[in-house]
């Protein structure tokens, strides 16, 4: 999983790149007959407020750029709102991000550069008052797929977020597409240069999977300590620091449960579609990751695409098998490896505007309509979370939703 999503994003070389500013940008995103797109409003009771906060890890060089002593990180933080009246709803990307995003990124068949990626709005209100008088709240941190920004996990945040969450969304610098800071400083992707210099060779490949990894396992943990230093006045006090739990797509759900093996101040994890091992296909064998080889012992949930499950995944397989702790595996039934994302409601979409034919709109999110994947997708996570931080009983999901079936083991 992990290396078929980097080899995509090596379609286009980063040595080809323009560099990226938030000018230039801008100026690229005005480009008359781009399309624009929609998000799906949240689904649960509360409305959802936002802030963007940039964390310095001091006791570190940068794994990718080691010239930089410090590693440098960008997180968003959604949490439920009292009153978003006067506050504007936050862009989906900054210009720099969408620019670098249109650049390089993982949609198969899709003509990235007729989309104004900057143009897209969440449901998430800049700067509105949270809401106190209902927390303090459970704590989930969402890491996205390789070469994705933390962005494209917002359909699923902001709901959790409406849903009585504090979710801090995590970008991995150099990892994501482009990463915009404060002031307006880009910094791009340097995957694709990484996967070239190792292909062909296995062990090249394999040892940089366990690299990009080891940095969002890192990556996660020290956010995990700065946070409550680093939340702004207004947020501190919002949030339960005993009730964490973390959930991520492809890479950033290796990465959920991986940080989960590694620190315990993580409770409950929640992986959509990610192998737990260092291989190039969710069939390979070997290269188990620690997280795999040992299993868990705090609750754990998997969601798989079509035809991913406890015997086609063998590092699940192993994780179910020496796992001492609650478990729960389900498939999502039409799914492909990015319904997990907003290319599930961004896709149908751009077929409709651009005239892209079927087969791209399967390639990408498969079978399953918006209207059936998203609700599922939410259900599950928020019924998990629930359940599994707050201590919850939850109506039995498949019965709800058909395409979500268990695991059989």
């Amino acid at each position: 999983m992990l290396t078929r999503r980097t080899a995509l994003l090596s379609a286009v070389a980063a040595a080809t790149l323009p560099a990226v500013s938030a000018r230039t940008a801008s100026a690229a995103q005005r480009t008359a007959g781009q399309v624009r797109l929609t998000l799906p409003p949240p689904s649960g009771p509360c409305p959802v407020g936002t802030v963007s906060l940039r964390l310095v890890d001091t006791s570190r060089a940068d794994p990718w750029k080691t010239a930089q002593r410090d590693r440098e990180l960008m997180i968003s933080v959604r949490y439920p709102a009292r009153d978003t009246g006067r506050h504007p709803r936050a862009p989906q990307m900054l210009p720099g991000e969408a620019a670098g995003f249109a650049a390089v990124n993982n949609l198969a068949g899709v003509p990235a550069d007729k989309v104004d990626w900057a143009a897209t709005r969440t449901h998430a209100h800049q700067g509105a008052p949270v809401d106190r008088d209902r927390g303090p709240y459970p704590l989930v941190c969402y890491s996205p797929g390789t070469g994705d920004p933390r962005s494209l996990g917002t359909t699923l945040c902001d709901d959790l977020a409406s849903r009585g969450y504090v979710v801090v969304m995590l970008d991995h610098t150099y990892d994501a597409t482009a990463v915009q800071f404060p002031g307006g400083r880009v910094e791009r992707t340097v995957l694709p240069a990484e996967y070239d210099k190792a292909y062909p060779d296995k062990k090249r490949i394999a040892a940089l999977l366990k690299k990009t990894v080891g940095v969002r396992v890192a990556d996660t943990r020290f956010l995990l300590g700065a946070l409550p230093r680093a939340l702004p006045p207004e947020l501190r006090g919002t949030t339960d620091w005993d009730r964490i739990g973390m959930f991520g797509h492809s890479a950033g759900g290796f990465t959920a449960l991986q940080t989960m093996h590694d620190d315990r101040r993580i409770a409950a994890g929640a992986n959509l579609d990610g192998v737990l091992a260092y291989v190039q296909d969710d069939g390979d064998r070997g290269h188990l990751s620690t997280a795999a080889a040992d299993g868990l012992d705090r609750p754990f949930l998997l969601i798989g695409k079509d035809g991913n499950d406890l015997s086609t995944v063998p590092s699940w397989n192993s994780l179910w098998r020496h796992s001492r702790g609650p478990r729960e595996g389900l498939t999502l039934s039409g799914a492909e490896h990015a319904t997990f994302t907003d290319e599930e409601a961004m896709i149908p979409q751009l077929a409709r505007r651009l005239g892209l034919p079927r087969t791209t709109v399967v390639e990408n999110i498969g079978t399953i309509v918006p209207a059936r994947a998203i609700p599922a997708e939410r259900a599950c996570l928020a019924s998990f979370f629930d359940r599994r931080l707050r201590g919850r009983k939850a109506a039995d999901l498949p019965a709800r939703a058909p395409e979500v079936r268990p695991f059989t083991r």
